[in-house]
C-alpha cells in the first residue's frame, strides 16, 4: 500500500514539473508594456516593477538593458526588440525550471523619459523575492545610464 502511495505522489510530481515547463505561454498576457508616471519602485507578491529617469537616449538604456539581461543566467527574449521599444524576458529557475517574465520599455515621464522594467511571476503566489533581486540586479549594472531611486 505504501508503495503505492509512494508511487502516486511521484506521478503527480513528475506531472507538475511537466506542466511547469511545457505548458505554452500566452506571450500576450506578458508583453505588454508596464507603466509609471513617476520613477521609484512597487512591490507587489510575486511582482516587482522599478522606474527610473534615464540619463542617455531610451535606445542607448535599451539596447544597454538587452546586454544585460541575456547575460543573466536561464534568460532568453521572448517577444519584442530593442527597435520595437519593448521586449521581454523569460527567466526559469534552475530547479524547477518555474518561467519568470520580465518586461522593458522606456515612457514619458513628467520629469522626462523613464526606464520601467516589470518582473513577475508567472505560477504560484510569491515569487520569493526573486524578480526584486533580478531587477534591482540588471538596474545596478546599467550604471550611470539611469538615477539611482532616492
Amino acid at each position: 500500500m505504501l508503495k503505492k502511495i509512494l508511487f502516486g505522489v511521484g506521478v503527480v510530481a513528475v506531472a507538475g514539473v511537466a506542466y511547469v515547463r511545457l505548458s505554452p505561454t500566452d506571450l500576450a498576457t506578458y508583453h505588454v508594456a508596464p507603466v509609471a508616471t513617476e520613477a521609484g519602485d512597487d512591490a507587489g507578491a510575486h511582482s516587482f516593477k522599478a522606474a527610473r529617469q534615464i540619463t542617455a537616449p531610451a535606445a542607448d538604456v535599451l539596447r544597454a538593458v538587452d546586454s544585460v539581461a541575456r547575460q543573466t543566467e536561464r534568460t532568453q527574449l521572448v517577444a519584442g526588440s530593442v527597435g520595437e521599444g519593448l521586449m521581454t524576458y523569460e527567466t526559469r529557475s534552475a530547479l524547477m525550471g518555474y518561467p519568470d517574465y520580465t518586461t522593458v520599455t522606456v515612457v514619458d515621464g513628467p520629469d522626462g523619459p523613464l526606464l520601467v522594467i516589470l518582473g513577475r511571476a508567472r505560477f504560484g503566489s510569491s515569487d520569493m523575492g526573486v524578480n526584486r533581486e533580478r531587477v534591482e540586479a540588471w538596474l545596478a549594472q546599467l550604471g550611470p545610464l539611469v538615477v539611482p531611486a532616492s
